[in-house]
């Protein structure tokens, strides 16, 4: 884990607020012994705000605590695409990204941070539902509506509210790491790592009846992948053939079996070289990767580090 500074998030409650939306950055992100840090949650000023689905909040900070966070969380609002939030809202946000902090909307608050111009030239995502509102109103942002969440750097996106939990399980991996996004994942009972577009979650006429099937033979390969992992061991598996595995796999996940296999076994690298004082070639053996030219390589690809340096990044100031 890297050196163990508070991490500062904002969760801003915007006019109908979505309970979902506040209440998963706020949960991942609550200050315990193993997450260190400090959740503010705060609106357009102190005092209460009226939220959807029949709840209010009562916020205790103000657009203050935008100048103080590192990270701001925008959950969704009561009608995103008809007008943006207030000029004060808009102006403390692109105050906060300009002095450093990152700006992660979930669900609908991407049209919040849409009116701040900050999204313009980038690729974004929000609620299928709303996916084609945001291009209109916002013809400058390259709208993906076939991803659970997009990461621009300082900017980030997700869809609807369960796409929440992907993206802050995302953020804890670049902050903490893996190991802790692991176990927060598993507090929350939820998926570590979900590479599923949101297509699956648009109506469809006709019902997907393999999907638990395949999500079956996924959590199968996750205790194998020290073991030998080819397409017709896994279509085998699913008992499908290999033609239709590839096909309905990619259609699920957005990768081939194989492309899935490989950053599956990247994430379990990355997990011991943060918990375990194995050497390299140990855990290139231990994660079905053979040797260890074979995890710089894919490391490197995938990653864009050294396992070494990887290392070093969450090991320091322990």
């Amino acid at each position: 884990m890297p050196a163990s500074r508070l991490h500062r998030a904002a969760v801003l409650v915007l006019e109908g607020a979505k309970p979902l939306d506040v209440g998963i950055p706020a949960q991942v992100f609550s200050t315990r012994g193993s997450m260190p840090y400090e959740v503010r949650v705060c609106g357009a000023e102190p005092g209460l705000v009226t939220g959807g689905d029949g709840l209010s909040y009562h916020v205790a900070h103000g657009l203050d605590a935008l100048g103080w966070a590192d990270i701001v969380f925008i959950p969704g609002y009561r009608f995103p695409d008809r007008e943006d939030p207030p000029e004060a809202v808009v102006e403390a946000l692109v105050a906060a990204h300009a002095r450093g902090a990152r700006l992660a909307a979930i669900s609908t608050g991407a049209f919040a941070l849409a009116a701040t111009g900050l999204l313009d030239g980038k690729r974004a995502t929000t609620h299928w539902h709303y996916t084609r509102a945001l291009a209109a109103r916002h013809p400058r942002i390259q709208v993906d509506e076939n991803v659970l969440f997009v990461d621009a750097g300082s900017v980030l996106t997700s869809a609807g509210a369960a796409s929440g939990i992907d993206l802050c399980l995302h953020i804890l991996r670049g902050d903490l790491g893996v190991a802790a996004s692991n176990h927060a994942a598993r507090r929350l009972v939820a998926a570590p790592y979900r590479s599923g577009g949101q297509a699956q979650y648009v109506p469809r006429s006709v019902p997907e009846p393999l999907g638990e099937r395949f999500a079956g033979t996924r959590e199968w390969a996750l205790h194998r992948l020290g073991e030998p992992l080819t397409l017709d061991v896994l279509a085998r598996h699913a008992a499908v053939s290999p033609r239709t595995f590839s096909r309905r796999f990619a259609e699920d996940t957005g990768y081939t079996p194989m492309q899935w296999v490989m950053r599956a076994r990247i994430d379990l690298a990355r997990e011991l070289l943060e918990r375990s004082e194995r050497g390299i070639e140990q855990i290139a053996a231990d994660v079905g990767l053979g040797t260890g030219a074979n995890l710089r390589l894919h490391f490197q690809h995938i990653l864009g580090t050294t396992p070494s340096e990887y290392r070093r990044t969450f090991t320091k100031g322990e």
